[in-house]
C-alpha cells in the first residue's frame, strides 16, 4: 500500500545557514525540545515504512525562509514534498510564490488563520482580507493546493472564497478543528455551500485533531468516522505531524488508524495516500509527476 504522512517538520542543525527567525518572535517548543533534521526523518519514514513525506515549511522556526526545506526538495526528490509558507499580505507575495514554486519545487503553500500550539499573529483580518486576493487568485489559476490551519468558525469564509476562485483547493490542518458535538463539523450560513460539497476540500487527520477529541470527547473515533462519510475517503489524508508532535512516527502513524472506522481497502488505500498522491502528483515509487495533480 502506497503511504505518504502528509505533515511533517524538518529543522536543521546547522544555524549558520539556516537561522531560527519564527512567526511571531517566539519559537516553538517542541522544534527546541526536538529537532529532527531531514535525515533523522528519513529514518523515522522508513522505520514506520512510509513511502512518501510531504514536509511542511516550520514557520515557528524559520518564517517565511523557506530555504531548508527547499535544499531538501534538491536531495531528495523521490521521497519529499514540501509545503512553503509565505506572507500573504506582502506586496510581492505573487514573485514569492513563483520563486519558491516554479524555482525551488514547492508543491503547495500553507496559512494560519489560528494558532496551533504556539501563539503566531492571525494575517491581516483573516482569510478573507482583500489584499490576500492576488494569492487567492494565483493559487486557484495553478491549481495549488493550500493547507490551512483554522477553526471551524472560520468555515463559512473559506466556503465563500471556495465560491469566489473556482480553481481554488483547501487542506484543512488538524482536520480544521471540526466540531466535537453532534451539529455539523462545521458551520455554514444562508447561501453559502458546505465544505462537503465543494469537492475541494481535504481533511487531514493528525494527532493533534485526534488527541483534542480524545480529551475533549474521550474518543476521536465518532468526529473521525463522521469526517470520512461527509467528505469521502477520496478526500481525506492522515499526517504524523512529526516531530511536533511527540512520539515516533510509527506511533503516530498507529495513533490515527486506531481511530479509523471499518473501511474497505480502497477506502484505506485512498487515506494511506491515494488521496495525497492524487493532489500532489505522486506516483506509488514516489516520485513527483510534473503536471500530474488533480486539484
Amino acid at each position: 500500500m502506497f503511504t505518504v504522512d502528509t505533515h511533517t517538520h524538518i529543522i536543521s542543525p546547522d544555524t549558520d545557514s539556516y537561522p531560527a527567525d519564527p512567526l511571531g518572535g517566539h519559537r516553538s517548543t517542541w522544534s527546541q525540545e526536538r529537532p529532527t533534521d531531514i535525515d533523522g526523518l528519513l529514518r523515522a519514514a522508513d522505520a514506520a515504512a512510509v513511502d512518501h513525506l510531504v514536509v511542511v515549511q516550520a514557520s515557528t522556526v524559520y518564517g517565511f525562509d523557506n530555504s531548508y526545506v527547499a535544499d531538501q526538495l534538491t536531495r531528495h526528490a523521490d521521497r519529499i514534498s514540501g509545503v512553503c509558507s509565505v506572507d500573504f499580505l506582502s506586496p510581492k507575495v505573487v514573485d514569492d510564490l513563483h520563486h519558491w514554486i516554479d524555482e525551488r519545487g514547492f508543491s503547495g503553500v500553507r496559512i494560519r488563520a489560528a494558532d496551533g500550539t504556539t501563539a503566531v499573529p492571525t494575517p491581516g483580518r483573516g482569510l478573507d482580507d482583500e489584499r490576500m486576493a492576488p494569492v487567492w487568485q494565483f493559487l486557484s489559476d495553478r491549481r495549488v493546493p493550500v493547507c490551512i490551519q483554522m477553526h471551524a468558525k472560520h468555515a463559512p469564509i473559506l466556503a465563500g472564497l471556495l465560491q469566489q476562485y473556482p480553481g481554488l483547493t483547501a487542506i484543512l490542518d488538524h482536520a480544521g478543528r471540526p466540531q466535537l458535538d453532534d451539529a455539523a463539523p462545521y458551520p455554514s450560513t444562508d447561501g453559502v455551500p458546505q465544505l462537503e460539497k465543494t469537492g475541494r476540500v481535504f481533511i487531514k487527520l493528525t494527532p493533534p485533531a485526534v488527541l483534542r477529541a480524545q480529551r475533549e470527547s474521550g474518543s476521536a473515533a465518532p468526529v473521525v468516522r463522521t469526517l470520512i462519510e461527509k467528505f469521502g475517503a477520496a478526500n481525506v489524508m492522515w499526517g504524523s505531524n512529526f516531530p511536533a508532535s511527540a512520539g515516533s512516527l510509527s506511533e503516530l502513524h498507529d495513533l490515527i488508524n486506531t481511530q479509523l472506522p471499518s473501511l474497505d481497502d480502497t477506502q484505506l488505500e485512498l487515506i494511506a495516500g491515494g488521496t495525497a498522491g492524487r493532489l500532489y502528483g505522486l506516483t506509488p515509487a514516489g516520485a513527483v509527476i510534473p503536471g500530474a495533480k488533480e486539484c
